[in-house]
């Protein structure tokens, strides 16, 4: 059944920037291209660099012909597009003015008023943190927070949500002073894509898999998070949040707890969150004081990828020659529940690695007896898996044992896939057009609750407390720590490669 949107007027702080330029304002494009939206919604923009209307539109189209003319929706539609541009606004203003909100809270009430949009508005914070707590505070001042008459009113918070645990709960405590929990839509761009949605189809809706997702059949989960580039010119941003705090702390742990939870009772947004917590409470918490033995860390040197020369980290503009923040993550992390004890998650990412590449996959048990060998009467050591690829090309793989033809009885590994682009076509939607289309409908199944983000912090910082210990210990010593290196364009440290031997496991690199 198609969903479309009730009227609403969304006011996108940060209208200026590269998010809104790049994914919002393209993704709202394809959504009004597919008829989703109402015809009385419509967008206000507002940002520090001054324009008017006419300029913002103008500004928009030229992002738009760069970033909305994908096969996806078949092409820059200029008709679709006057109809677009009709609904654009945009409004100058600082961040922390009190004079700049009051004229937004009036020009809101006309919008409101001119397009009918019933008192429904939809605030998207595409702004750097800093102005987190200054624009909400603001927007309760002017009334606007709070939802008058028969209308609504929600807000969109992308990450960074916090820089550790403190400051994690200090913004969520600030949040719930001006609006109430059921407002919030604290947003993870990769629980948009489909195959990540896909996850709970898969384990939840085919009897021939929800059996075995557990400890009796699963050895082990291996999910990888990889980056191509390296830190470009984000160096100065980078350095001060490092892999752990850029990927993990969201990405990876929503992936970890989607792979891992329990059946939701029903699919609504409380029951899937609900299960998802459980999940991130029952990974062990790590001793800061053993960080080394559960977490691997380590920074891009020189190398080659794609072709291309990448300078190593320590050498990039704007890093410190002698930071410490890492580049690469490993984590082995255990589950304490009934379902997973005694299966580990391994979790990596990183910059400069051979290809851009996120996918879980699912190692099975060997089977008692392995009967069959190779040619040099080798044991046959492969594992079935199951490989849910997240990006690029959307896919999931099954790996089995075969018989190779020939007289002799030889083995080899081979793959059952499914592919999203062949089975459905180029027509797999942007995450942000999921994302937007659900906070205007106000369904928050694919946002994080605040015990979501509180919980992945904890552990997170557990880890960010150990790093700080060590870093204290060779202080006190005279001497500074070297995080491990790792060539650009290899996956990683040797390190890495030496958390999983310890447990007989190997990395499964895509």
């Amino acid at each position: 059944m198609k969903r479309t949107s009730p009227p609403c007027l969304l006011v996108v702080f940060g209208a200026s920037g590269d998010l809104a330029k790049r994914k919002l304002l393209p993704a709202l494009f394809h959504l009004a291209g597919q008829d989703l939206l109402n015809a009385n919604f419509t967008i206000l923009g507002f940002a520090r660099t001054p324009m008017d209307d006419a300029q913002f539109r103008a500004q928009t189209l030229a992002g738009m012909r760069e970033h909305a003319t994908s096969e996806h929706n078949g092409g820059f539609d200029e008709q679709r597009w006057a109809e677009f541009a009709a609904c654009l606004f945009y409004q100058t203003g600082n961040y922390d003015d009190l004079a700049s909100f009051e004229t937004l809270a009036q020009r809101v009430a006309e919008i409101d008023k001119a397009r009918q949009t019933k008192g429904n508005y939809l605030f998207y914070l595409a702004t750097p943190p800093n102005v987190f707590i200054s624009i909400t505070a603001l927007l309760k001042e002017v009334g606007l927070a709070q939802a008058a008459n028969d209308g609504w009113t929600r807000i969109i918070i992308e990450k960074p949500f916090g820089h550790d645990l403190a400051t994690a709960q200090e913004l969520n405590e600030h949040l719930l002073h001006v609006f109430d929990e059921k407002q919030i839509y604290r947003i993870d761009h990769y629980l948009g894509k489909e195959t990540v949605q896909n996850i709970l189809v898969f384990r939840f809706g085919n009897g021939i898999f929800e059996p075995i997702w557990n400890r009796n059949y699963v050895d082990h989960v291996q999910i990888t998070v990889s980056e191509s580039l390296g830190v470009g010119a984000r160096g100065g941003y980078y350095d001060k949040s490092g892999a752990i705090r850029d990927m993990v702390q969201n990405h990876m742990m929503q992936l970890v707890a989607l792979t891992a939870m329990e059946p939701p009772v029903t699919y609504d947004a409380e029951s899937v969150r609900n299960q998802k917590v459980n999940v991130l409470r029952s990974i062990l918490p790590i001793d800061p004081l053993e960080v080394n033995k559960w977490v691997v860390r380590a920074q891009y040197g020189a190398g080659n990828v794609h072709d291309e020369m990448i300078p190593g980290y320590l050498e990039t503009e704007d890093i410190p020659p002698n930071s410490t923040t890492e580049t690469f993550l490993a984590w082995k992390l255990e589950i304490d529940n009934w379902r997973w004890n005694g299966v580990p998650f391994y979790v990596r990412t990183g910059k400069a690695l051979p290809s851009k590449v996120t996918d879980i996959k699912v190692m099975f048990r060997r089977p008692p007896l392995m009967y069959f060998g190779s040619r040099q009467g080798q044991r046959h050591q492969a594992r079935n898996t199951i490989t849910l690829r997240i990006q690029p090309d959307e896919s999931i793989i099954l790996s089995f044992d075969a018989k190779l033809p020939g007289p002799q009885l030889d083995v080899k590994q081979v793959n059952m896939d499914f592919t999203y682009s062949k089975t459905f076509g180029d027509t797999i939607a942007e995450a942000y057009e999921r994302l937007l289309l659900d906070a205007m409908l106000g369904d928050s199944t694919l946002f994080i609750r605040r015990d979501e983000t509180e919980l992945a912090w904890d552990r997170v910082t557990n880890v960010l407390e150990g790093w700080a210990i060590q870093e204290e210990i060779l202080r006190k010593r005279g001497k500074t720590l070297q995080l491990p290196q790792y060539e650009a364009g290899t996956w990683g440290p040797l390190e890495s490669d030496d958390l999983l031997a310890k447990s007989g496991h190997h990395w499964r690199n895509p």
